[in-house]
């Protein structure tokens, strides 16, 4: 039997991460030498594409991990793990503590460096210090002039599901009145 009849069948027919019952394909788990049953599993094209690219990563799109998380299957198992790791969300920490994976298992998913500190990570804090997180809500604390604009984004203003620069630890990235614009954190308060 060839190795994605035997996901299919495994999987039965359904993304083994999110679920989802359309354009799925095998991926082998990258960073692990056999390639095997073991060290790979049926996924959609949504949750390859961010897997291979982090930018591309939708946080909520990843909550489906609280379920397959608990898969019998390594491959799973491993790659679920490494997502908890990229994903910047609170949440993520949580389910990665109550995670339980064999320690050789383990030592697979940390074969491809996440969940390592990055000592040069940038970390994006507001006016109180508190740190910022991709899509986290913020507030205006003051009027802003926004540049190349006449618009001014009134003080008190949401910002929800903030972007954060991954070249700057100053600036993020919101939606005010329909627009796209780059925000200075010393000037938005986190709710």
């Amino acid at each position: 039997m060839s190795l994605e009849k035997e996901l299919q069948q495994r999987s039965g027919s359904k993304c083994e991460l999110c679920g989802n019952d359309e354009n799925l394909s095998v991926y082998i788990v990258p960073d692990i030498k056999e390639n095997a049953l073991n060290t790979a599993l049926y996924a959609c094209n949504v949750c390859v594409e961010q897997m291979n690219d982090s930018e591309k990563i939708d946080a909520n799109h990843w909550r489906c991990l609280n379920d397959s998380m608990w898969s019998e299957y390594d491959a799973v198992k491993i790659m679920a793990w490494r997502m908890l790791n990229r994903i910047e969300a609170d949440w993520t920490q949580d389910l990665l503590g109550m995670m339980y994976m064999e320690e050789d298992v383990l030592e697979l998913a940390k074969a491809s460096g996440d969940g390592e500190d990055d000592e040069n990570k940038l970390i994006h804090r507001d006016v109180n210090g508190v740190i910022l997180e991709h899509g986290d809500s913020v507030v205006l604390i003051k009027d802003l002039k926004v540049k190349g604009s006449s618009m001014v984004a009134k003080q008190g203003t949401a910002v929800r599901n903030i972007r954060l620069d991954h070249e700057n630890a100053e600036y993020i990235e919101g939606k005010v009145d329909g627009q796209q614009i780059v925000i200075i954190t010393q000037y938005v308060k986190k709710t």
